[in-house]
């Protein structure tokens, strides 16, 4: 009979003794450094400040890689696509304060895009807390509140006996489904106290799994079994899962057509003979997905761009399955189930039967024929002719990162995303900065490949900075910037509703001669010109900028 007891792992001698006499210099920054160690992690982002230096001084006795950039919400676009690439929590340090609220519109991307990452922050001395207002520099009254409404979780430390605890549970936290940011917040004391605690080792924090329930897709199974018409919408849950094989095993047992929602792209092979791709701001898909009598939604809310703008109007039954509990069934009445995308797919495969449809890529390729149709009525020839220049030019392999601008408007419906966790976008939270600096975190993680980033150039000004990041670590990202002195997509959308622009047009430096004065090389092109260039840029190491001035339009909207 094996009792409780016995399971616990009895130190070796050696491992007495070392904890016994802990090396010295050690401080609280040493235990979260350790941890983070322990927990797995190997690199860590961020922007040091005064009450966070216990932090930062203790990096430099540790294994773990620093990538330092030049803003606190850029360097938490890094950690976000660092921890989409890797599917690891990404470790982010921040100060107090000023430090810490600038990385807020990061870790809101980070959650809407359900990315894990790790922000650990600083606080003022402990004597300065519980509401006193003793005037600290960076004093907030209350830090976390600010992060409460944005991160998953959130996880306060007041002692130094409490930090490898409190950073475990945050790193099981984010990377527990759907995966997402963490806040830790340690006081500037409790950092640069000295330690005499022993070292930590290893911390087991295995994220939890979340299985669906077995009466719920036996029913999912059956409505799927007897469906006329099944379509299956595929979201960026199916990527985050890496899901994509069951997706397509399942779409091609049950003959139905599958569109991939703009956080879901390359779930899905773009040109497979079940394929809509992901033209949800047309009104033929939408119209098309409105007659299935089954329609299976995979990790996706259905939100205001996967709705085409909320006018989507479903009549048959639908089956939502998502990760994010808030998110099921919070727009559309539906057999819920709550799951990881991938466990939900194997469930179903294991009792789907197979079903044969011959008619169903027939039916794929009318609704394609009439998008391409619509386009080819509108004088659209600049924009789509940008677009294949760019999917010409990357890679298949290569991983993209996009800005909210008119051009990543058009590749969420028109790119190719010939692979799984490839493309990337700000539209989850939708704030502007996002694709330089998140590219460079996809090169830290992955250096063997190029990187690419899209962005206009009012969203570039909000990353310039970082072309200093990117030259002092050698990180292999080709930036291209659409210039057409302003913000395109709001000059758009304001003289459609108003008539006219207001506040959208922009003075802006000479981007070409501004990268090489940070020893970036950069090159000015044109429409017909640009795949060769960015296609050169791509092959050469290290960091490249390519600036194409172009005025871009959107296609007509057709929700509504």
């Amino acid at each position: 009979m094996t009792h409780d007891h016995d399971l616990v792992l009895r130190p070796s001698t050696a491992q007495t003794e070392a904890a016994l006499n802990p090396p010295p210099g050690r401080t609280g920054g040493d235990l979260v450094v350790e941890t983070l160690a322990g927990l797995g992690a190997t690199t860590v982002f961020g922007l040091p400040g005064q009450h966070a230096l216990g932090m930062f001084d203790a990096l430099r006795r540790s294994s773990l890689r620093y990538v330092g950039l030049r803003a606190e919400n850029n360097a938490g676009f890094a950690a976000d696509a660092y921890g989409r690439i890797t599917g690891e929590a990404a470790p982010l340090l921040l100060s107090t304060g000023p430090g810490a609220l600038m990385s807020l519109p990061a870790l809101q991307e980070a959650a809407a895009a359900s990315a894990p990452v790790l922000a650990i922050g600083s606080q003022i001395p402990v004597a300065g807390l519980g509401g006193s207002r003793r005037g600290y520099l960076h004093e907030l009254r209350d830090q976390q509140a600010s992060f409460r409404d944005v991160v998953k979780s959130v996880h306060t430390v007041r002692s130094q006996s409490q930090i490898p605890s409190a950073v475990a549970a945050a790193w099981q936290s984010a990377l527990t489904v759907p995966h997402g940011p963490v806040w830790v917040e340690i006081p500037q004391d409790v950092l640069l106290a000295e330690a005499a605690l022993p070292v930590v080792t290893a911390v087991d924090a295995t994220p939890e799994e979340l299985a669906p329930r077995p009466e719920l897709t036996a029913v999912a199974a059956h409505l799927l079994a007897r469906a006329e018409r099944p379509v299956i919408i595929a979201g960026g849950g199916v990527v985050r899962s890496d899901a994509s094989g069951k997706l397509r095993a399942l779409a091609e047992r049950l003959s139905a057509p599958v569109v991939t929602t703009f956080g879901g792209k390359g779930a899905f092979p773009w040109e497979h003979p079940l394929s809509l791709q992901s033209w949800l701001e047309d009104r033929h898909t939408t119209d098309f997905l409105e007659d299935a009598d089954v329609l299976l939604v995979v990790g996706s809310g259905l939100g205001e761009l996967s709705s085409n703008y909320h006018t989507f109007a479903p009549r048959g039954r639908i089956i939502q399955i998502e990760a994010d509990l808030g998110k099921l069934e919070s727009n559309h009445p539906a057999l819920g189930i709550h799951a990881d995308a991938r466990l939900a797919l194997m469930a179903l495969l294991e009792t789907v039967p197979a079903r044969e449809d011959p008619a169903a890529a027939e039916r794929v390729r009318a609704v394609l024929a009439k998008v391409r149709a619509r386009l080819a009525a509108q004088d659209l020839a600049l924009e789509q002719e940008v677009l294949a220049a760019v999917r010409g030019a990357l890679p298949d392999d290569a991983p993209s990162f996009w800005d909210m601008t008119i051009l990543a408007y058009w590749a969420w419906s028109a790119f190719d995303t010939r692979r799984p966790n490839t493309m990337h976008s700000a539209q989850g939270a939708g704030g502007l900065g996002y694709a330089f600096p998140a590219a460079l975190g996809a090169a830290v993680a992955d250096p063997t490949g190029p990187v690419l980033a899209v962005s206009g150039d009012g969203g570039a000004m909000y990353s310039l900075a970082e072309l200093a990041t990117a030259k002092q670590y050698g990180l292999d990202v080709t930036w291209l910037i659409v210039d057409d002195g302003g913000y395109g997509i709001l000059r758009e959308y304001m003289t459609d509703a108003f008539g006219t622009a207001t506040g959208t047009e922009l003075d802006r430096p000479d981007f070409v001669a501004l990268a090489g004065s940070f020893g970036v090389p950069a090159v000015r092109t044109t429409p017909q010109a640009l795949r060769a260039d960015l296609a050169a840029s791509l092959a050469t190491r290290g960091p490249s900028v390519v600036v194409l001035p172009a005025r871009l339009r959107m296609f007509a909207p057709t929700h509504g």
